[in-house]
């Protein structure tokens, strides 16, 4: 239930929370932004947290855990095998999603690992609505094919569709006929899907796609890591959900899903993750990677202090408090951005608010990084570090030709209970003079180039000075502030 104010004027998003411990953060003046970036090869992850104002690279891992989360860390059972912090886990697990099997692992994509290890080997095929950057490498790692069947719609920048993130359900089923079931690995269904702008699935659309996979007797994965996020849209969007319990949704899926994983840096906003399922035979699949790649069974690689925020991190996701906090303070930012003429991702999706460097800087090639240079000048107008999610975040082709990315896109995420209202709106502030600025803005071009997930540590330079002019308008624009 939102709260309405009685001064339309004065309406904004308000905060079930309140904030007991903070943090000093530095503002750089913008000589120093424009150095610091280019130190860091124009990459916004190779960027030192001191030189930073506000991080909005993820929200995975930095999200502000509760009282009752750094409380429990407090009660931990430091052990090797066999801790109670893992049983109290596993309980929040039965609570949460109604599933008695579980394997904990490291984070998200210590799953995937796992999954893409099981079920794919050359020539096998995982279905998704959209791939995320992990998963994808994963699956070719094991000489696999990610073939994505999101609906059109997803690809859009801007539409009425309220669950974007959907599976197109003819073309999924077509595709398992095409290919045979026995070539496919799994279908993936990402709740909130990542590379689209946060976007939300269906609870129709998700049982629809576990119904075809059971058809088929294909192995039916959802990605529970944005699941949060992802039942906050189910609850206000979707009219068959408007009248359940978080707690039913989260039950519902687990029992249509044959397997469900996540990373609880996103989901109870902790450390860690885990594998769950209804299906024993599933997980005794499964067991043997754990200890090869992870730890033991009841540690998964996983401090027993995260074990206990994670566990009170995953009662709390059922809140509806709790978890309409990210959606409500990100639909404020896009808002904000979208009044000021910025080209935004709509409807607003969770994670974070997605710039649309294809319109910001309409007349630069993919070969040039538009996402990654818009990024890289938010950062300069800003100390603000957002995350590249276009075509740097793709990976080449094997004959070695640029896959370029569907959407562009500069995300700034907003971690939950971390920031205040007045730096979201210097956030936009600085995004819009950016914005009024932007035909200053040039590309960029590989200095080191690594072979497998080349956005999280390649370096790129800037072509030609646009840096320098860009620092040069700002100190016309702004004089002598930060």
């Amino acid at each position: 239930m939102s709260v309405k104010f009685y001064r339309a004027e004065n309406q904004v998003p308000l905060e079930m929370h309140k904030v007991r411990v903070v943090q000093k953060l530095t503002l750089l003046p913008v000589e120093e932004r424009m150095r610091a970036i280019q130190a860091a090869g124009n990459n916004t992850f190779l960027l030192r947290n001191r030189d930073i104002y506000l991080d909005m690279i993820t929200d995975s891992g930095v999200n502000a855990m509760s009282d009752r989360q750094t409380a429990a860390m407090h009660v931990a059972d430091d052990s090797y095998a066999g801790s109670e912090s893992f049983y109290r886990f596993k309980a929040a697990v039965k609570e949460v999603f109604g599933v008695d099997n579980v394997l904990p692992t490291h984070q998200g994509r210590a799953a995937e690992n796992i999954l893409a290890t099981r079920y794919i080997t050359p020539g096998k095929s995982a279905l998704m609505n959209f791939h995320f950057t992990t998963t994808k490498a994963h699956v070719t790692r094991m000489g696999g094919e990610v073939i994505e069947l999101v609906h059109k719609s997803g690809l859009e920048p801007i539409n009425d569709e309220p669950f974007k993130g959907d599976f197109d359900l003819k073309e999924l089923e077509e595709t398992i006929q095409r290919l045979t079931p026995e070539k496919v690995g799994f279908v993936r269904v990402e709740a909130g899907t990542n590379l689209i702008g946060g976007q939300p699935v269906s609870l129709e659309n998700m049982c629809a796609v576990a119904d075809i996979c059971h058809k088929y007797g294909v192995v039916s994965v959802l990605d529970a890591s944005l699941l949060q996020d992802n039942v906050y849209f189910m609850k206000t969007r979707e009219a068959q959900c408007k009248y359940m319990s978080t707690r039913e949704i989260y039950h519902l899926l687990a029992d249509k899903m044959d397997i469900i994983y996540f990373s609880a840096r996103k989901l109870g906003f902790a450390r860690g993750g885990a594998i769950i399922s209804h299906n024993s035979d599933i997980i005794k699949g499964l067991m043997e990677f754990i200890p090869l790649f992870e730890g033991f069974l009841t540690y998964g690689g996983i401090d027993v202090r995260s074990i206990e925020a994670m566990a009170e991190g995953l009662l709390e996701s059922l809140d509806m408090d709790y978890i309409s906090h990210g959606p409500e303070f990100i639909n404020y930012l896009v808002k904000e951005l979208d009044d000021y003429g910025v080209p935004v991702i709509k409807p607003a999706g969770g994670l974070g608010a997605h710039i649309n460097c294809q319109e910001f800087v309409p007349d630069m090639p993919h070969n040039q990084y538009p996402a990654a240079a818009v990024s890289a000048a938010i950062y300069i107008a800003g100390g603000i570090r957002p995350m590249e999610r276009g075509t740097l975040s793709e990976q080449r082709e094997p004959d070695g030709t640029e896959r370029y990315a569907e959407l562009e896109l500069a995300r700034l995420a907003v971690p939950r209970r971390v920031f205040t209202l007045s730096q979201l709106k210097y956030v936009a502030d600085r995004v819009k003079w950016l914005w009024d600025n932007r035909e200053l803005i040039g590309g960029l071009k590989w200095v080191e180039e690594p072979e497998v997930l080349r956005f999280f540590f390649g370096r790129l330079k800037e072509i030609g000075h646009w840096q320098e002019d860009l620092v040069d308008k700002f100190r016309q624009d702004f004089g002598d502030s930060l």
